[in-house]
């Protein structure tokens, strides 16, 4: 899929944040390495199910949902945003659901984790209402 330039920023601040009400990732970024920020949710994707942000850099790729409480859905989103946006060359995907409950319990998290590791060969990371990573 082309990249359209209208759904990315390039940055190369010491924080990235990827926020939607009141839920949010942020990247610290304290080597301001050069950073895009694709909004995929109704700009690099219109139709069907899709995640909210693509972060990446070098050959790493951050997928982030902003969820209410549906997290099934929210790993649907990241599936279907993953098998469209994903590179086949990526050395390191994480995907992350920001949701405002977490409704699943740990053991059904964990088998999530699991086929996203074969699936789609990404970490996943389910966390409530915000989260902050190294880049």
């Amino acid at each position: 899929m082309k990249i359209k330039e209208k759904c990315i920023e390039v940055l190369k601040t010491t924080k990235i944040v990827c926020e939607e009400n009141k839920r949010k990732v942020t990247f610290i970024n304290s080597s301001n390495i050069s950073v895009t920020k694709m909004r995929v949710d109704g700009c690099q994707i219109i139709d069907g199910g899709k995640c909210d942000f693509l972060v990446f850099y070098d050959d790493k790729e951050h997928f982030i949902e902003l969820k209410g409480s549906d997290i099934n859905h929210a790993i649907k989103q990241l599936i279907r945003t993953i098998e469209t946006l994903g590179s086949k060359d990526c050395k390191k995907r994480i995907s992350y659901i920001i949701s405002s409950r977490s409704p699943l319990s740990a053991a059904e998290i964990q088998v999530n984790r699991i086929k996203f590791r074969k699936k789609l060969n990404s970490d996943l990371i389910v966390k409530n209402r915000q989260y902050e990573t190294l880049i």
